[in-house]
C-alpha cells in the first residue's frame, strides 16, 4: 500500500510519547513493503531537539504551513491508499478536513491520547480535530480500548473505533546488560495530573528510604519541585538510550495521566517499552490493566506509598528477574509493531470490502 501519515512528530522524541510509537510502525511497514510517507509539522520546539532528524525508513517531509502541506503533498495524499492524521498535529482540525476532502483512499484518525482527546471535545476544545470530524473518518484507531470505543462510536459518531495501543520496536527495547544504578526509576515528561501520584510512588518512597537510589527522567519539571536527595534528575533519555536507562533499574514506575487512568485500558508506549527491556514494572492501578498483563506476575500495581517501599524491600533479585521475563514475553507476542501493523492492515481491507 501507499501510506500518508500526518502525525505529531517522527524526528524528535523530546517531551512527547508519539515518536517513538511512530518509528516503530513505519520501521515495521517499510520492512513488509509499503510506501510510506510521514509529514511533521516543523516546529521550532522540536526543531532545536531532533534525536532522528533523518528517519532512514520511508520517505519523512517537514512542512511550515497546511498551505505548504497541500503543495507538496496533494498528489501523494489523492494517491495513497491509506491516509492516518494523528492527535495533536499542529492546525489539526484543518489538516483532517484537508485530509477528508483530497483523500482518494481509505482515512484513519490515530488518537494516541483518546481520554485527552474526548476531555477536550466534550469542553469544546478542538485543538486537532473537532466532533464533527471524528464521524468522516473510515477508521478511528484509538490508544484507549474497553469501554471507550463505544463511547467514539455512540457519543461523537465514529464509523469504526479499533483499540490500537501504542507498541514497541522489540530491536531498539530489549534487555541491555548493564550495572544497576538505580531501585527505582521514572521516564516521562513532566504533566500537573501525573505529578501527584509520582509523588506518592516515587519521591515519597525516596524519602521512606535514603539509602536506595531512584531516577526521574524527562523535560518540563518546574523549578519549584523539591526532590529527595537520592533522586537523580535526567533532564532528557534519548531513545536509543532508553533500553540501558531501563536495564539500569532495578524497577521502574508506570505512571498514567488522570483522564485516562479514569478511562482505563489505556497503556502508554512507556509501560510497553519498560516492559520489552524485561525490567519489572511498578504501575498505577486502572481498569484494564490486569487484560494486558497479569498482576503480582508479570506486573506489580501500586496503590500506595507502603506498597512501593514493600516491593523494592521484600522482591529478591530472581524474583524481580522472573517478573520482568514474563512482562517481556507477553509484549513481544501481543504489543509489537509487527502485530499493530497485521491488525492496520486488516482494517483497511475491511474498509475496502465494505
Amino acid at each position: 500500500m501507499k501510506i500518508v501519515f500526518l502525525g505529531l512528530s517522527i524526528t524528535s522524541s523530546w517531551g512527547n510519547g508519539h515518536a517513538t510509537n511512530y518509528r516503530a510502525l513505519v520501521r515495521e511497514l517499510t520492512s513488509r513493503g509499503h510506501d510510506v510517507l510521514f509529514c511533521e509539522r516543523d516546529v521550532p520546539w522540536y526543531a532545536a531537539q531532533r534525536d532522528l532528524p533523518e528517519p532512514p525508513w520511508g520517505r519523512t517531509s517537514l512542512y511550515g504551513s497546511l498551505e505548504q502541506l497541500a503543495e507538496r503533498h496533494g498528489e501523494d495524499v489523492a494517491a495513497a491508499d491509506l491516509v492516518v492524521a494523528g492527535s495533536y498535529v499542529p492546525d489539526g482540525v484543518a489538516v483532517c478536513d484537508w485530509v477528508l476532502e483530497n483523500a482518494g483512499g481509505t482515512t484513519a484518525f490515530y488518537d494516541i491520547d483518546t481520554p485527552v482527546t474526548l476531555g477536550k471535545l466534550r469542553r469544546g476544545e478542538h485543538e486537532y480535530v473537532s466532533p464533527e470530524l471524528v464521524g468522516r473518518f473510515d477508521l478511528y484507531l484509538s490508544f484507549t480500548g474497553g469501554p471507550t470505543l463505544q463511547v467514539l462510536e455512540e457519543e461523537f459518531g465514529a464509523r469504526r473505533a479499533v483499540p490500537f495501543y501504542c507498541l514497541v520496536d522489540p530491536e531498539a527495547y530489549r534487555p541491555v546488560d548493564v550495572e544497576k544504578r538505580w531501585d527505582l526509576g521514572y521516564l516521562g515528561t513532566y504533566s500537573d495530573d501525573r505529578q501527584p501520584v509520582l509523588e506518592q510512588l516515587l519521591l515519597e518512597p525516596a524519602r521512606w528510604s535514603p539509602v536506595a537510589d531512584f531516577a526521574v527522567a524527562g523535560p518540563r519539571y518546574p523549578q519549584r519541585i523539591e526532590w529527595p536527595p537520592n533522586v537523580e534528575r535526567i533532564e532528557h533519555v534519548a531513545p536509543g538510550e532508553h533500553a540501558s536507562f531501563y536495564s539500569s533499574q532495578r524497577f521502574t514506575l508506570n505512571v498514567t495521566r488522570a483522564e485516562m487512568r479514569a478511562a482505563g485500558w489505556s497503556p502508554s508506549v512507556r509501560l510497553f517499552e519498560a516492559a520489552a527491556c524485561g525490567v519489572p514494572v511498578i504501575s498505577d492501578r486502572w481498569e484494564g490493566l490486569e487484560w494486558l498483563f497479569t498482576p503480582d506476575e508479570e506486573i506489580l500495581i501500586a496503590d500506595s506509598t507502603t506498597d512501593v517501599v514493600d516491593y523494592l524491600a521484600e522482591i529478591g533479585e530472581e524474583e524481580a528477574r522472573e517478573i520482568g521475563g514474563r512482562a517481556r514475553r507477553r509484549v513481544l507476542a501481543e504489543h509489537t509493531a509487527e502485530r499493530r501493523c497485521e491488525l492496520l492492515e486488516a482494517e483497511v481491507a475491511g474498509v475496502m470490502v465494505r
